[in-house]
This record gives C-alpha cells, sequence and structure tokens, in this order.
C-alpha cells in the first residue's frame, strides 16, 4: 500500500482531505500536526481508528522529526497544508505565519529533498511533493478578470506574502535540485469542521447566538467560494495526473461579495433554524471597520485544472452552504469545544 505524508492534517482543509484519501484511494496517511489553535484532533474523530491513519503530533520545522517519519514510513507523496493561514491574525502578529509557513516550510523542503535524492530510480520518478496554497498570493484583483498560473504574485498581507515565498521556495527546489514538486492556489474553502473564526461558521455561531453579525466595510470585498469536499478531489486530481512543476489554481466558480455570502447564510438558516421571535437574521448584520489593506476581489480561472486534468466542481455555493449549515447545526458541541481549547 501506497503511503502518503499529510503535513497539517488536523486543520480545516487537511482533516477533510485525510478523510476524503482514506475513503477513496487505497492509501496510508501518515498525518503530522503541531496542533496549534486551528487543528484539533476532533477534526479526525471519524478517522482515529482507522489502521491506515497515522497521527504523530509535531511540527514540520522540527528537522530530525520529519527525516525519522521519511525513514520510517517511506512515503510516496508528502502533501503540504501546514500554515497559519488567518489574515486578520497575520496582521496582529507576523511572526507566527513567518515561522511556520516559511521557515517551516523550508525545513521540510531541506528534509524532503535529501529523502528522494536517497531513493530508487523507480522511486524518484513516482515520488511527488505538493504545496497547498492560496489565491492571496496573486493580491487584488480590480472589477473583472481571474488569477490564472501566469499571475504575477502580489500579496498584500503578511499571510499572504509567507505563503507566496513557500510557494517561491518550492518552485526553486524543482528548478534547482529536481525535486518533483506541485502547487495549487485555490479560492476561499468552506465546508465541515472549519475553524469558527472564518467568515461562514462565525456568522452561523453569532446568528445562532443572537449576535451582530459582522461584515467588513461596505460589505463589497468580492471573493470565490469552494466547497472543501471540491478542493479535496481537485489535490487527489493534482497529485494523480499533475505535471511536476506545474501550479494548478482550483476555484468554485462562484463569485459573491461578502454581503451576499452573509446574505445567504442568513436565508437559510431563517429556513433551517428559524430565529424564535419569527424576525430574519438579517436583522443582525452589523458593519464594522474594514480590515487593514483589505484586497477588493479574488477570481480564480480554473480552466487549465479543468481542461489538463478533467476536474470540476460538483457542489454550486448554494448545494455547498445548505450542507455546511447543516453540518454546524448538527456539530455545535464541536464548535464549542475548539473555541475554548484556543
Amino acid at each position: 500500500m501506497k503511503t502518503w505524508l499529510v503535513t497539517g492534517g488536523a486543520g480545516f482543509i487537511g482533516s477533510n482531505f485525510v478523510r476524503y484519501v482514506l475513503k477513496t484511494d487505497a492509501v496510508r496517511v501518515v498525518n503530522l500536526d503541531a496542533l496549534t489553535y486551528a487543528g484539533n484532533m476532533a477534526s479526525l474523530s471519524e478517522v482515529l481508528r482507522d489502521l491506515k491513519h497515522i497521527f504523530v503530533k509535531g511540527d514540520i520545522a522540527d528537522k530530525s522529526l520529519v527525516k525519522e517519519l521519511l525513514k520510517q514510513y517511506k512515503p510516496c507523496t508528502v502533501i503540504n497544508f501546514a500554515a497559519e493561514s488567518h489574515v486578520d491574525r497575520s496582521i496582529e502578529g507576523p511572526a507566527e505565519f513567518i515561522q511556520t509557513n516559511i521557515v517551516g516550510a523550508f525545513e521540510l523542503l531541506e528534509e524532503v529533498n535529501t529523502y528522494w535524492h536517497g531513493l530508487g530510480t523507480a522511486e524518484k520518478e513516482s515520488f511527488r511533493f505538493l504545496q497547498v496554497s492560496t489565491d492571496e498570493v496573486y493580491g487584488s484583483l480590480g472589477s473583472t478578470g481571474c488569477f490564472s498560473e501566469n499571475t504575477p504574485y502580489a500579496p498584500n498581507s503578511p499571510y499572504a506574502a509567507s505563503k507566496a515565498a513557500a510557494d517561491h521556495l518550492v518552485r526553486a527546489y524543482n528548478h534547482t535540485y529536481g525535486l518533483p514538486t506541485l502547487t495549487t492556489n485555490c479560492s476561499n474553502n468552506f465546508g465541515p469542521y472549519q475553524y469558527p473564526e472564518k467568515l461562514i461558521p462565525l456568522v452561523v455561531m453569532k446568528a445562532l447566538e443572537g449576535q451582530p453579525l459582522p461584515v467588513y466595510g461596505d460589505g463589497k470585498n468580492i471573493r470565490d467560494w469552494l466547497y472543501v469536499i471540491d478542493h479535496c478531489s481537485a489535490l487527489h486530481s493534482v497529485i494523480e495526473l499533475g505535471k511536476i512543476g506545474q501550479t494548478y489554481n482550483i476555484g468554485g466558480n462562484n463569485e459573491l461579495t461578502n454581503l451576499e455570502v452573509v446574505q445567504a447564510l442568513c436565508d437559510l438558516l431563517d429556513e433551517m433554524s428559524p430565529r424564535n421571535d419569527g424576525g430574519s437574521y438579517r436583522q443582525q448584520i452589523t458593519f464594522v471597520k474594514d480590515r487593514l489593506g483589505h484586497d477588493l476581489r479574488y477570481a480564480i480561472d480554473s480552466a487549465k485544472i479543468q481542461t489538463e486534468l478533467g476536474w470540476k466542481p460538483v457542489e454550486s455555493f448554494t448545494s455547498g452552504l445548505r450542507k455546511t449549515i447543516q453540518w454546524y447545526l448538527d456539530h455545535r458541541k464541536w464548535c464549542n469545544s475548539v473555541c475554548e481549547e484556543s
């Protein structure tokens, strides 16, 4: 059985990917996660008894630990999800983002590169290193156009800059040392197990608690939304079919303003969990001071992955949002527990 080393596999996207892979592929997953505030064992409850899942608590910057895991489990693929990922937190304190997203990625690449050079010819040819990145590395768009794989990097937040740096390191290790790397840049993910500081789970929890629903500025900032399981299927396609050294943009074709997202959430909650007073959750929407350096618009052109690898998203924004809201309605204890631990 092939073995994949997944870093950051207890976080939002990482844990969804681990569950997805264990269900859809004959693969053993070694899951390395430092269990910072956004990564927790509760997100892995469904797979903790799966014999194909091996969890290891640790940091990707711990070179001796990574070296030992590579030596012991001999993975044929490494997928790097490990990252600090919240823009607001990066503005308030960028140091952790530099340490994990840049230094951690560098240390991981160093050990993986050494490991790869020690493999036999066949194992070298089949090995892959996948860097899971973000569309935020491209900066901000105007009212038209989309980010393509050829869009120059122009990050505007410490978070985006740290991810851009990691992406450049991955590219350099491919170009300089021959390490067989792949990079993906995705749009905003949503779905089960997302830490409740992000927009969609934050609004759901605050709505149910009768609290104000914060919307930055005038709410007109635009993002493309991607259901997390669609993202996982795209990543699987890139690992299996992607061309070495290439970048693939992954989007959901769901461009919406932040205000439209919050209003859609309110409307579905009105249907799925009505307020006791019969009012609409839209009444709780509150506009707050805008985020520093808030990028106006992100939009992803996914033509390359759809044309070359045959992937396309299954969920629409509405169908994915309904599934997401139902999950949070059914898992309020999970939300409360992860917030208490942070």
